[in-house]
């Protein structure tokens, strides 16, 4: 009961970001549970990854943190995480500090004013996720192919490549801490070029090497929906 409250509660950091994960808890047809095998788009380690699941294509599903050593299986939203272009890094030798962006589907553009995308990070392993706005785009699915997401053991980076360098922003990844509100004492954040500092990477990597989200885009579901 309580993985499906925290659950429950990690869609919802979603809304506004992505699809709402209950489109129709208003009225209207229900969701469709599509016959189609869980796909796994990315992996942090041996035990620690995402699926897509209930998807009727690679940019239309669920998607899942699962840490199968502890027990964790998170429902994190629909129709957006998947859809997520850019680089990906989950290097945080602790295994406690894990963050996985979203985006949104190729075929949604938004107004001029943009679309704000969240990413999510935990700072306990993935009992809790929190979600944080991290891009505002017009045309999301496509300009989130520009960002490399960090993270190490005490800290977040989100780098936007513009033009022939990078603007990166520096978060501190503690305990508990929520990036929407002020730091605690003394915790800093930082932002830079990344030609001045062009090793900040260096050395950072997924234990399982992924840096992007796969997904096989010729298994669909035995019961596609109807054309329309």
């Amino acid at each position: 009961m309580r993985h499906l409250l925290l659950s429950i509660a990690v869609s919802s950091l979603l809304l506004g970001c992505a699809y709402d994960p209950y489109p129709y808890r208003n009225g209207g047809p229900p969701v469709i549970d599509y016959d189609v095998p869980p796909q796994v788009i990315y992996r942090i380690d041996d035990h620690r990854f995402l699926t897509l699941e209930n998807y009727s294509d690679c940019h239309h599903g669920v998607t899942y943190y699962n840490d199968t050593k502890q027990g964790i299986r998170q429902r994190l939203g629909r129709n957006g995480i998947e859809n997520f272009q850019g680089r990906l890094i989950n290097a945080d030798p602790t295994g406690q500090n894990i963050v996985i962006p979203s985006s949104q589907p190729p075929e949604r553009s938004c107004s001029d004013r943009g679309c704000t995308i969240s990413l999510l990070y935990s700072t306990d392993g993935g009992r809790t996720f929190h979600g944080w706005a991290y891009m505002n785009s017009s045309e999301p699915f496509k300009a989130s192919a520009n960002y490399t997401v960090a993270v190490t053991k005490n800290q977040l980076y989100v780098a936007e490549r513009i033009q022939n360098d990078a603007y990166v922003r520096e978060f501190p990844l503690i305990p508990g801490i929520d990036l929407k509100r002020p730091y605690p004492p003394g915790v800093r954040g930082d932002s830079f070029a990344a030609s001045s500092k062009p090793t900040y990477l260096t050395g950072l990597r997924s234990p399982s090497g992924q840096e992007r989200f796969t997904c096989d885009a010729s298994i669909r579901p035995a019961n596609p929906p109807p054309s329309p």
